[in-house]
């Protein structure tokens, strides 16, 4: 199940002819928690919906432990291609299907990286539907080894590292690490689809967040793999601020607005 938000008002105003990008957005939760109607991701996607002019697909996907990883993966994929074949007709009707992006904050950014790598090597089986780019908002990373951000706020109030530490054991394959590459993509696949496509990878994060240091990580290896890629990261703050204050969600939506207007 998936479900979608849409700026009723742009709709109501707009031209038949014309039509609104799409944004495939993945929710936060460690892998393990909330849902598309869990209302901070209702009331996130809604405003952004609005905010950007934009239809918006929030995806439902398996949770971990009982689904572990690449479950959230496989089911991320699959709402693409329902996405393309559904007579829905806020979609049929009204979504450009040349300009969509995958969307996902925390766990959701780890999914929308993820679902990009593969869906870059095969875009013909997607087709008429069409990624210009990846939207990561404080997206979910780690390794074995301890940043300097994670020891820094070792014992955060909003995710201190013994909470990501279980997230990652509860929905990481059994057996495995924190170097495995669905947490460390310094280990996992190769770019030159991306690269290729000349998709855009947006990044944001802040400097309250522990994961803020292996954000910059992945900001840094698509910089030497030649990806564009557009970074935000603000001072203070703390992880996915803006899934419970709607000014830092606001600002969030001016920051994306300019690339979705490309």
């Amino acid at each position: 199940m998936s479900a979608y938000s849409y700026p009723r008002q742009a709709l109501d105003n707009n031209a038949s002819t014309t039509k609104l990008p799409l944004i495939v957005y993945y929710h936060c939760g460690g892998f393990i928690i909330l849902h598309v109607d869990s209302t901070p991701i209702h009331d996130f996607c809604y405003n952004m919906a609005h905010q950007l002019s934009a239809v918006v697909v929030s995806v439902e996907y398996r949770l971990a432990p009982e689904h572990r990883l690449p479950a959230a993966y496989d089911d991320s994929v699959e709402v693409l291609h329902w996405i393309k074949t559904t007579h829905e007709k806020i979609i049929r009707d009204y979504v450009d299907c040349s300009k969509c992006y995958l969307m996902g904050t925390s766990a959701g950014g780890n999914i929308a990286y993820h679902v990009g790598l593969r869906v870059s090597k095969a875009v013909d089986d997607l087709e008429p539907l069409k990624i210009k780019g990846l939207l990561l908002h404080t997206p979910f990373f780690g390794a074995t080894h301890r940043s300097e951000s994670e020891l820094r706020l070792i014992d955060d109030p909003v995710l201190p590292i013994s909470s990501t530490d279980l997230m990652w054991k509860m929905s990481l394959p059994i057996g495995s690490d924190r170097d495995h590459e669905y947490s460390n993509p310094t280990v996992g696949d190769e770019f030159d689809q991306i690269k290729k496509l000349g998709w855009l990878i947006v990044v944001t994060g802040c400097d309250g967040d522990p994961l803020i240091d292996s954000q910059k990580k992945l900001v840094e290896m698509f910089k030497k793999e030649g990806i564009k890629v557009e970074t935000q990261f603000t001072e203070g703050d703390y992880h996915a601020a803006e899934l419970v204050n709607p000014t830092k969600a606001n600002e969030l939506f001016v920051y994306l607005s300019h690339f979705l207007e490309k």
